[in-house]
């Protein structure tokens, strides 16, 4: 298992390959960057966008958080790190695309699926709770079709409206809403089965996902 001795040996292995053979890519970057996508993806430790879509420093805007979520645009008081990312990637970096991957075995689709941590108190699962609220119409849905069972097809299906919920929440956004009617940014949604490292990309159109190709 990785602790903090084993992140340090591979930091020393980076200084000595990855960053040394990469000096001027890296003296490049320590002056600006210029990412044309940005991937809201999960926190889980499985799924990093990085490794999935084998790119380099600097060419994605990561965010991630649990169950890859995007909160709907508000103005109100608290802080809003999504939101702040966004509007950073959007109006700052003008990143024309945007990827929000969700993945297979997400906790916190799970989570919002079984409302295990409904009535927990912040700091026991309270925090994950009121997060993970943003899915529960996605979960009546989810469950008006498959039922209470919490079987391996209504969970794939909350892990799916995971990603269809936070597209929408893209769309109320309206630097991001005024820039896709001018066809300056698009919108997509992955999903990543770790089980056979297959991608499957949404067809918005179907509401369907397709293997990538």
């Amino acid at each position: 298992m990785t602790d903090f001795a084993t992140l340090m040996s591979g930091y020393r292995r980076f200084r000595a390959t990855g960053w040394r053979h990469s000096r001027q890519r890296w003296a490049e970057l320590a002056q600006s960057q210029s990412p044309k996508v940005m991937v809201i993806a999960c926190s889980d430790s499985r799924v990093d966008p990085a490794t999935i879509f084998d790119s380099s420093p600097g060419e994605m805007f990561v965010v991630r958080n649990v169950a890859n979520l995007v909160p709907p645009f508000e103005l109100s008081a608290g802080r809003h790190g999504v939101s702040a990312a966004l509007e950073f990637a959007v109006t700052q970096l003008e990143v024309p695309e945007i990827v929000v991957m969700g993945h297979g075995g997400c906790g916190g689709c799970h989570a919002a699926l079984t409302q295990d941590f409904r009535d927990a108190r912040p700091g026991e699962g309270g925090f994950i709770a009121r997060w993970i609220d943003m899915l529960d119409d996605a979960r009546a849905k989810v469950v008006s079709a498959h039922g209470d069972d919490q079987n391996s097809a209504a969970i794939r299906a909350m892990e799916h409206e995971a990603i269809k919920v936070s597209l929408a929440n893209l769309r109320t956004f309206p630097c991001i809403r005024a820039r896709e009617a001018e066809g300056q940014i698009t919108l997509h949604g992955a999903y990543f089965a770790i089980d056979d490292g297959l991608l499957h990309i949404l067809d918005e159109e179907s509401g369907a996902f397709e293997q990538a190709v």
